[in-house]
């Protein structure tokens, strides 16, 4: 069905149409419009979920382990703050492998106090066990959702996935979507070591150094072993509903001699950015990083170009987070280039000039003058 709204909107949508049991849920700017709507489906009857308003964003995610761990379909939306006071309990919910989603809408943490785009709250989260995708258009943030529930919930997986869209850029902006009916494509919720009264077992008991690791240890296999679950998902996706997604998404890459990087909303203006640097001679390519963690190999596609890393980020002390994960990755040298902090505005033209102007292995800074 062909629909017109925002990327808040589109997300609310795919919740309805995954049916999730439980949705927990407290308001935070820009991402209230999603846990709205989800109230406004779960009261009118179209999504039959029960529905809990919570004190804070620490009980909105204390609410969907509870509920996870019972292996119930669950969800949830935040940002920015409401992220980070969630901390400890996205720690527990990937170490207790329950199969949680939630959207989060990309906001700048303050001081100084802003609400403007940015990818420091998710970042912030990387090392969480948490699977992260980061949407770019109304369109696809509806529809990462629901390959989202497909992908936690998979047995070789059991690990929580955030979908990320960027503040009021993507979560307020009015576009065409198409939404399905999943009901062919998401199966059943089946979490295999779900509460059961008839077989007793604990969660969060203490574990001694004897075992602890091997808990790590197994994040760390359902994270391996998410890349082959994601891709099936996303070709079964494309099988049932005709839209073709991948790890990342690339715009006249095979004879670029420089490629420009980044993720959501800024990875797409890129490709306006792209065309005009053709126009002028410049063979530029671009390529959006769509899934952030697990991190996709990327070494066979950078190799022998010139990179140019747009962050919407930065980690104090270290660098651009999204250029320094390519550094390690794929031993590329990328002009590094710090820009949309806050919802700064970075149009196409800015990035064809940070193209024209770069100097690789170099770190640059939009809009500031050193």
């Amino acid at each position: 069905m062909l629909n017109v709204g925002t990327g808040n909107k589109a997300v609310a949508l795919a919740v309805r149409d995954a049916k999730p049991g439980v949705v927990a849920a407290y308001p935070i700017t820009p991402q209230t419009e999603i846990v709205e709507e989800i109230a406004n489906q779960v009261s009118s009857g179209k999504l039959g979920a029960r529905y809990i308003p919570v004190e804070s964003e620490h009980s909105a995610m204390a609410a969907c382990i509870g509920v996870a761990a019972t292996g119930t379909r669950t969800f949830t939306a935040t940002s920015s703050h409401g992220l980070v006071y969630m901390c400890e309990m996205l720690h527990w919910a990937a170490g207790a492998r329950l199969p949680i989603v939630m959207a989060n809408a990309n906001r700048a943490l303050g001081p100084g106090w802003n609400i403007g785009a940015e990818h420091s709250d998710s970042m912030s989260m990387r090392d969480s066990g948490w699977l992260q995708v980061y949407a770019s258009t109304v369109q696809e943030a509806y529809d990462a959702t629901i390959i989202a529930f497909r992908i936690a919930e998979n047995e070789n997986v059991l690990l929580p996935v955030m979908i990320n869209l960027d503040g009021f850029l993507l979560t307020h902006i009015t576009q065409g979507f198409e939404t399905v009916d999943p009901s062919g494509f998401l199966p059943p919720t089946n979490t295999p070591h779900a509460i059961d009264i008839n077989n007793p077992g604990g969660y969060g008991t203490l574990t001694a150094n004897t075992d602890h690791y091997k808990f790590r240890h197994d994040i760390m296999v359902g994270m391996k072993n998410s890349v082959a679950v994601i891709e099936d998902a996303q070709k079964e996706f494309e099988k049932h509903f005709g839209r073709k997604y991948e790890m990342y998404e690339e715009y006249m890459t095979e004879d670029a001699e420089v490629l420009v990087i980044a993720m959501g909303t800024i990875g797409k203006e890129m490709e306006v950015a792209i065309d005009k640097l053709r126009e002028e001679g410049v063979k530029a390519g671009s390529l959006r990083v769509r899934w952030f963690r697990p991190f996709p190999d990327l070494r066979e596609k950078l190799e022998g170009k010139e990179i140019v890393v747009i962050d919407r980020d930065y980690s104090f002390g270290f660098g651009g987070i999204l250029a320094n994960e390519l550094r390690a990755k794929t031993c590329c040298n990328p002009y590094s280039v710090i820009a949309g902090l806050g919802g700064q505005d970075v149009t196409y033209d800015d990035i064809a000039g940070f193209v024209r102007d770069r100097k690789p292995g170099e770190e640059f800074w939009f809009g500031v003058s050193e």
